[in-house]
């Protein structure tokens, strides 16, 4: 079974397998390393942890032999690859800072202080246990390392949280100073329990957890209320580069659970986010303002979507602005939340360059969503979006695409939600290219595509080809709003609906089950439909 060497760190390493396979192998196979078998495993992205520093290894996997009671897979192939681990200058273990690991007293300050006394290409090691703190801050040059049972537990009290200034003004009364950010705008906020600001060269690994605590805490009481400032997320990265994430749980989280904000090549390689589905606002990963990001084996099951690629509000395109652009998400999985992958809402800046594949969406309301709303200016533009080799399972709504999206305080006004031709002027968002191709969906309830562009600044263009679907029974589909919009019915059993398209493409693409049995199109300038089919 071949694979791919992603990551080498200086104690672990991520693989990937070269297969077609979406997120996991229909059996198991082995992981071997110097030729002894240490992990079994179907995913397709794995991470062997537990290496040693400067060290070379043979890295090898071999499919497994099911014929086999044991399935020791003896029998077959071994493909193996050389590495060798990153350097380290040291391993700091906390505990010998004074840190208790005994999940009552605090043990920020020894933490904290590992992190400052920490070498150039060192460790801040914590072993099994579990560790109260409050916010803490890494920085460049570092690895910072949760060893198995360790688990990274948030302080319940905000008044024990410091605050990040949302925007300072340079001395030189020139420029500004950006540290925080809230739903898209340069607003004051708590520091996160892992933060970490203008960091470079910064690896976070596992196999521990970094938990938030907010159930126990009063975060999620009144959540769009600001009492004192606002929200953090569990792991904030702001306007670094190179950072890595491998390993690691994160749950719980106060808000968006992990923050890239202004960030330049970053890796999220087999993290499980993990939040209440009930729970406000608890983004599962949400890229905002990024480059060249790497997002693989994931999973994550939230209480909102579980990621939502953004590029801030106005105010940040404006005086700040940064295009997220060049995001490959592949092999991972996202289970619960309001949408699999989103595009927006927050996206003045622009998305260009996104390619999600492999993966595998399960019971999320949306799997492909787009949104966006008059307001978020002429830079955002939203483009060369493809989604490939999906297989989605209990998604209500496969592919909804809104640019009437009624967030923000002003969301429900006339200006936003008014269905007549607007003047296009430097407010007005544009929805460029987006593509779905080789996608299975079953158990759909609501819709198969529901788009709804612009009058005056139609969608440029919607491909979707080879996309197989399979509605519920009537008698288990609940009517839903594909599109949080106003003026706007709710649907059942529905295949396409697209309004104000540019140019729509169907191509081969089969619906089982549906209420209706032909496209309902209004204001589309170009169709081109080759084998769509309605079938009972």
């Amino acid at each position: 079974m071949k694979f791919e060497i992603i990551e080498v760190f200086n104690r672990s390493v991520t693989i990937e397998l070269d297969s077609e396979a979406i997120f996991e192998q229909p059996e198991s196979f082995f992981v071997y390393i110097d030729g002894k078998k240490v992990l079994e495993s179907r995913q397709n992205v794995v991470s062997v942890t537990g290496l040693l520093p400067d060290t070379k290894y043979v890295i090898g996997v071999e499919s497994c032999d099911t014929s086999s009671d044991n399935c020791s897979g003896e029998s077959g192939k071994i493909y193996e690859k050389e590495f060798t681990t990153k350097h380290e200058s040291v391993l700091l273990d906390v505990r010998a800072f004074g840190a208790k690991g005994d999940g009552v007293t605090s043990d920020t300050a020894a933490i904290q202080a590992a992190i400052c006394a920490c070498p150039k290409d060192g460790t801040v090691y914590l072993p099994e246990g579990v560790y109260y703190s409050t916010a803490l801050f890494l920085k460049s040059d570092m690895t910072f390392w949760l060893g198995d049972g360790a688990v990274l537990l948030g302080d319940t009290d905000r008044n024990h949280y410091p605050i990040l200034p949302g925007m300072t003004r340079t001395t030189d009364e020139k420029d500004e100073y950006n540290l925080s950010s809230w739903e898209g705008n340069p607003l004051t906020s708590f520091a996160s329990l892992v933060t970490a600001i203008d960091a470079e060269n910064l690896d976070i690994i596992g196999p521990g957890t970094i938990d938030g605590n907010a159930q126990n805490s009063d975060w999620w009481v009144n959540p769009k209320v600001k009492r004192v400032a606002w929200r953090p997320n569990t792991l904030y990265l702001a306007r670094c580069r190179n950072v890595r994430v491998q390993k690691v749980t994160v749950q719980n989280s106060p808000s968006w659970t992990v923050h890239p904000y202004y960030c330049d090549n970053c890796a999220f390689l087999n993290l499980f986010i993990h939040n209440p589905s009930d729970s406000p606002n608890t983004d599962g990963l949400d890229p905002e303002s990024c480059k060249d990001v790497l997002v693989l084996g994931t999973v994550i099951s939230v209480g909102d979507d579980c990621m939502a690629i953004k590029s801030g509000k106005y105010y940040m395109s404006l005086m700040h602005h940064k295009v997220t652009e060049n995001m490959i998400i592949r092999n991972c999985k996202f289970e619960r939340g309001h949408g699999s992958v989103t595009v927006g809402s927050e996206a003045a800046g622009g998305v260009r360059n996104v390619r999600v594949s492999q993966c595998i969406f399960d019971g999320t309301d949306r799997g492909l969503r787009i949104k966006t709303r008059r307001g978020r200016g002429e830079r955002s533009i939203l483009d060369d979006i493809v989604f490939e080799n999906i297989r989605m399972s209990g998604v209500h709504m496969p592919f909804t695409v809104n640019m009437f999206y009624f967030c923000d305080p002003d969301g429900h006004s006339d200006y936003v939600q008014n269905q007549n031709p607007a003047p296009v002027d430097e407010m007005t968002p544009v929805i460029g290219s987006i593509t779905g191709r080789n996608i299975n969906c079953k158990g759909v309830s609501a819709c198969m595509l529901c788009a709804f562009g612009l009058p005056e600044k139609p969608i440029e263009k919607l491909v979707f080809e080879n996309i197989d679907v399979e509605f519920l029974p009537e008698s288990e589909r609940v009517p839903e709003r594909p599109v949080m919009m106003d003026n706007f019915d709710e649907m059942s059993g529905r295949g396409v609906f697209a309004r104000n398209v540019k140019k729509l493409i169907l191509s081969d693409v089969v619906i089982k089950g549906s209420a209706d049995k032909e496209p309902e199109l209004i204001d589309v300038e170009e169709k081109k439909l080759s084998g769509v089919r309605y079938e009972a």
